[in-house]
C-alpha cells in the first residue's frame, strides 16, 4: 500500500538565500558558457565542459553537479536553436524573424476560416 503525503515546507529567509545565490551563479555561468562555447564554436557537451569546467567550479563557485548541469543547459540551448533554424524558424528565437508566429489565415471577424 502506498501512503502519499503532502509537505509544506517553510524555510526561514537565510535558509531561501542559499538557492537563490546558487541559481543566480549558474545563470551567470551559462551566459559565460555560451559566450565561451560561441566564440570556440564548441557545441558538444564534452568538449565544451573540458574547455569551460574549471572555470565555472572556481569563477562562479558552483560545486560539481550545478556546473556540469549548466554545460548541458547551453548544449541543449544550442542544440534547439539549431534545430529551429535548420527548420526554418528564422533565428529560433521567438519575436525575430520568420516562421515562430502564427501564419494561418483569419477571417475579418478574428475567427479561424472555415
Amino acid at each position: 500500500m502506498k501512503l502519499v503525503v503532502q509537505v509544506k515546507l517553510l524555510p526561514t529567509p537565510e535558509q531561501v538565500v542559499a538557492p537563490e545565490a546558487t541559481l543566480r551563479a549558474c545563470n551567470e555561468a551559462a551566459g559565460r558558457a555560451s559566450v565561451a562555447a560561441f566564440e570556440a564554436g564548441v557545441f558538444s557537451r564534452n568538449d565544451l565542459q573540458k574547455l569551460v569546467y574549471a572555470e565555472l567550479k572556481a569563477g562562479f563557485g558552483l560545486s560539481v553537479q550545478p556546473a556540469v548541469r549548466t554545460v548541458k543547459k547551453v548544449v541543449d540551448a544550442y542544440a534547439t536553436l539549431r534545430a529551429n533554424v535548420r527548420a526554418g524558424g528564422g533565428s529560433g528565437v521567438r519575436g525575430r524573424g520568420g516562421g515562430c508566429g502564427r501564419s494561418r489565415s483569419r477571417s475579418s471577424s478574428g475567427g479561424p476560416r472555415r
